[in-house]
């Protein structure tokens, strides 16, 4: 049984989703502060944390980066904040899926199936795990970057792009196949999501978008890893 921890200081809603997400057969905690939240995620080790915004203690994206400093757990933001740039940020920083409220359940369950679905997708053979370019060198098992061998810090987003790029170098990969992959099914259409992180990555890479190395857009449709030597 897979285990939710959702962390909202709204106890009704708490109890209102515990309820849905037990009658779909999840295991539910509930934490009502930043403080708790933490306790609770390691030390039950959730499957997939619901996570509000508006703590009493503290934000709840100081609990997503505590969180993303030892823990690859899934997390859904849950929240009224609705601008473009707190939902940037916030999956920047880790999340990875935003819901904002009001929000219907069903889409909720829907979006956490296809999380729990991809976590337990099977990791690919050791062989594509290990990938060296002319400047670049990659770990995708421990998640880790190299460039001329010096390491890279990426955010978690960031290393998404990049390990979706390098597995197929020299082949275009469509913007709403990245989309797909890195933010899921709900976001095949916030292209601007790509935008901002391909330009984050790029200054990583020291990587010039009128003369790139790295990586390659194709307007209107996508990008290429184009560094396949």
């Amino acid at each position: 049984m897979k285990r939710i921890l959702i962390v909202d200081d709204e106890i009704n809603l708490c109890r209102m989703l515990s309820i849905a997400l037990k009658a779909e057969g999840f295991e539910c905690l509930s934490a009502t502060t930043a403080g708790e939240a933490i306790r609770k995620a390691f030390k039950y080790c959730p499957d997939l944390i619901i996570l509000d915004l508006g703590l009493p203690d503290s934000d709840g994206e100081t609990v997503l980066r505590r969180l993303r400093e030892t823990s690859r757990v899934p997390v859904i933001v849950l929240s009224a904040r609705d601008a473009e740039h707190t939902k940037v940020a916030l999956l920047n920083a880790g999340a990875n899926d935003y819901v904002s409220k009001p929000f219907g359940v069903n889409e909720l369950i829907a979006r956490i199936n296809v999380l729990l679905r991809d976590l337990n997708a099977p990791l690919p053979s050791t062989d594509k795990l290990l990938r060296q370019f002319t400047r670049l060198r990659m770990n995708v098992a421990n998640q880790q970057v190299w460039l001329d061998d010096r390491p890279l810090d990426l955010s978690p987003k960031e290393f998404a792009m990049l390990s979706l790029l390098t597995s197929q170098p020299g082949q275009l990969i469509l913007q709403q196949q990245l989309l797909q992959e890195i933010w899921g099914v709900y976001h095949t259409s916030d292209s601007h999501y790509l935008r901002i992180l391909v330009s984050q990555l790029r200054k990583k890479l020291n990587d010039n978008s009128a003369n790139p190395v790295f990586i390659e857009t194709v307007a209107g449709q996508g990008y290429r890893f184009i560094d396949a030597s």
